[in-house]
């Protein structure tokens, strides 16, 4: 039998290698995040995958600005992803009350798995689509992987400052686990921020909206992440009647077109 050679990774530009090492240092993150798990240190295991997702946010951003995207580095961004906002919060939950459940309890945090894995493959499948119009790249089809991840450890986050013991009973947390793992894999356009552009007259009040965010971060660190994950939640009615109102508007001028052929 003859060895066919085996194709050999292209050397990479140092532009390409920075998006490269945030996404590592973001999966790495992510699998730290189950060692304190391991541990029950709760908070710094969630301290860790928002560092993940801080990461997640900049790797792509930083890709693109630096014209360093690859196609290693797609694949390697959902390879992390699934294991920093996929495998690591399903195995904090399990850990933290879900073991309470036996096998009830594990179906559901492999539910959730697995339905994060097929929010990553249809991302990855549609992300170069050419038939999408371009106004859709303003919207994420489902709940993205990192927002998921939020959404599913949101008993968790309210237990790090509420002695409320609801929140840590296997029931509601299995709820929030089918709500999110539904989000995860369903139609519902979500805002995407990736090609959002701020308008000059908006930068300032925008700074001033990141610092302000960044100061109660530091000081009330889990109540201001409460908050923000309370205002994506609010923010789906909008988000869905903003992409009808833009599938409204192609549909009337492709009518209009039309009539006038």
């Amino acid at each position: 039998m003859f060895n066919t050679p085996r194709k050999r990774l292209k050397g990479l530009s140092f532009n390409k290698l920075i998006p490269n090492i945030l996404t590592m240092l973001a999966l790495c993150a992510g699998m730290t995040s189950i060692k304190f798990g391991l541990e029950e240190k709760w908070d710094t295991a969630v301290i860790c995958l928002v560092i993940a997702s801080v990461l997640d946010s900049l790797d792509g951003r930083i890709a693109r600005a630096l014209r360093g995207t690859s196609k290693f580095g797609a694949e390697l961004d959902s390879l992390s992803d699934f294991i920093c906002f996929g495998v690591s919060p399903a195995f904090l939950l399990y850990i933290w009350t879900m073991k309470e459940s036996g096998p009830v309890g594990w179906i559901l945090i492999l539910l959730f798995c697995v339905c994060c894995a097929l929010r990553l493959a249809r991302f990855n499948t549609n992300i170069d689509s050419p038939e999408l119009p371009s106004w859709t790249k303003l919207f994420f089809s489902g709940v993205p992987a990192p927002a998921g991840a939020g959404l599913v450890l949101f008993p968790m986050i309210i237990s790090f400052q509420t002695d409320l013991e609801y929140v840590r009973e296997p029931a509601f947390v299995a709820l929030i686990i089918l709500i999110t793992s539904a989000l995860l894999v369903s139609q519902l356009p979500t805002y995407s921020f990736k090609t959002l552009r701020i308008q000059h007259r908006f930068i300032l009040p925008t700074m001033l909206s990141v610092g302000l965010v960044a100061a109660l971060t530091v000081t009330a660190p889990w109540l201001t992440l409460t908050i923000l994950i309370i205002i994506y939640i609010v923010s789906f009615p909008f988000s869905w009647r903003s992409y009808r109102k833009h599938a409204t508007k192609v549909i009337t001028r492709n009518n209009n077109k039309e009539n006038n052929e």
